[in-house]
């Protein structure tokens, strides 16, 4: 039997819940639990409420998902400043 195929949809963490999960408010406007996907806890991908991720789910549980990819904010990456560096003295 040939595995089904996934449904992916985009959407906004809206809220942090216990054990990495999270809610997220889908762009067609349904409210999802999705957990954090394996690679992104081994690579450690943060994701914090207002991100936007594409969300992964089987079609016969709609309101279920694995959180499979976390998009770059362009406004986070321009207002950046470059790390402080630490000031050493000579003696």
């Amino acid at each position: 039997m040939a595995k089904e195929e996934l449904l992916q949809f985009e959407g906004l963490v809206t809220e942090i819940l216990p054990d990495a999960r999270y809610r997220v408010q889908l762009d067609a406007g349904h409210q999802v639990v999705a957990y954090t996907a394996g690679k992104m806890k081994n690579n450690r991908i943060k994701t914090l409420a207002g991100d936007r991720v594409t969300i992964e789910m089987a079609p016969y549980e709609l309101e279920k998902g694995r959180l499979t990819f976390r998009h770059k904010d362009e406004r986070a990456a321009t207002d950046r400043r470059p790390p402080v560096r630490n000031q050493f003295r000579r003696r």
